[in-house]
């Protein structure tokens, strides 16, 4: 593995919090939606989810001010091991608070999760570093996606959900202990204010890194059309738990086959994004026609797609940002992911509206995450452009 000792720490910690992530992604969606097939019900909880995941990144960054990445991975253990408590005894007869409840934590999670990793890779990665991270993470992603849905899918029907629920307890405590393992990351040392010179017109100072912020709106609105979507195509098209954990090892392969063939291309960055975004755009439209094989046919492009937008997309940020002081680096950070998180609230709330895969809203939003994603290209070369220019 070409990265560093601390590169690989984050790796594991990335490795361990995937088990999790990747089982509540699949399976806690799954719970939801069974409960009464209802395309409202699992975007009002990622939308909770996602506004809670925008507070805690803040306020991760400020516990940072004072302890180190180790803290918010414990933290982490601890919100996993209160959503399987409240998953296995927590019942309501208000459906919407009882899965508002669910997703508080779970939001938490996340939120923490993310600024941890982009702390730790901001501080610690150097150039070809990002590459080799985010092609690693996303190959240790789909390894978990191979092996977690077709584990879990016979765990819950050998033992039924609440089983399922009680046996992630063994992974959080994994991720409890890998978190003494992980390299001490810390922002305790700087001595600004976190919130001093932190408006956009302060940070965003260049042409070059301008470009972050619309970038990332984009990539929140097709993200979270993607994410919510290949969930609800993949139940659609069964309710056997078993062929919802083979499609998503199918789209897992799909992924490593995407990667091998990105290592042997001779392509440029630009070119390998432009080749994802078109790959997700024909995945967007052909659920104009949603049958079965379509539906999977649709998750597979997009899969793929989306591991060539994460590579070269998150590569070409995190090279931008570790030019910054490390303060700034912090609060460009934390900009950009209230950009992303606040793309996807506004994406979610337009779900709400859906009511099935036919209607002229579906569509409308189709259409808006189609022409987001094929933007995405522009709005990177931009910046590479520009850099290249600076440099000259």
């Amino acid at each position: 593995m070409n990265v560093s000792k601390e590169i690989r720490g984050v790796l594991l910690m990335n490795a361990s919090s995937n088990i999790i992530f990747n089982f509540i992604g699949i399976f806690v969606n799954l719970y939801i939606w069974e409960q009464g097939r209802s395309i409202f019900d699992v975007t009002w909880f990622n939308l909770i989810l996602f506004c809670m995941w925008g507070i805690s990144f803040t306020f991760g960054a400020k516990l940072l001010m004072r302890y180190s990445t180790k803290l918010l991975i414990r933290i982490i253990a601890i919100c996993g091991a209160a959503t399987f408590l409240l998953l296995s005894f927590l019942h309501l007869d208000n459906r919407m608070l009882w899965i508002a409840i669910i997703a508080i934590p779970i939001g938490i999670m996340w939120g923490f999760y993310a600024i941890a990793q982009n702390i730790s890779l901001s501080y610690l990665g150097k150039g070809e570093d990002f590459d080799d991270y985010f092609s690693w993470a996303s190959l240790i992603g789909q390894a978990v996606s191979i092996i977690n849905p077709i584990f879990f899918a016979v765990v819950i029907k050998l033992i039924g959900y609440s089983g399922s629920f009680l046996l992630m307890f063994l992974f959080v405590t994994l991720l409890l202990i890998v978190s003494f393992y992980l390299p001490h990351i810390t922002i305790s040392n700087e001595k600004e204010p976190l919130f001093a010179k932190f408006s956009i017109k302060q940070l965003f100072s260049y042409s070059q890194i301008r470009w972050i912020l619309p970038s990332c709106l984009a990539a929140g609105v097709f993200l979270q059309f993607q994410g919510i979507f290949a969930l609800l195509f993949t139940f659609s098209v069964s309710e056997d738990k078993l062929i919802i954990a083979l499609l998503n090892v199918g789209y897992a392969c799909a992924t490593i086959g995407a990667m091998l063939i990105k290592r042997k291309l001779a392509a440029s960055e630009g070119m390998v994004l432009t080749i994802g975004m078109i790959f997700i755009s024909v995945g967007f439209l052909i659920t104009l026609y949603p049958h079965a094989p379509i539906l999977v046919l649709s998750n597979l492009l997009t899969t793929i797609g989306m591991f060539y937008f994460g590579t070269i997309w998150n590569t070409r940020q995190f090279n931008l940002i570790v030019k910054h002081t490390k303060m700034e680096q912090v609060r460009i950070l934390i900009w950009r992911e209230w950009f992303l998180v606040f793309a996807r609230i506004v994406m979610l709330l337009l779900i709400l509206t859906v009511k099935d895969f036919h209607g002229i809203t579906f569509i409308a939003l189709m259409v808006f995450a189609l022409v987001s994603a094929l933007i995405i290209p522009y709005f990177s070369s931009r910046s590479e452009v520009l850099t290249k220019k600076a440099l000259k």
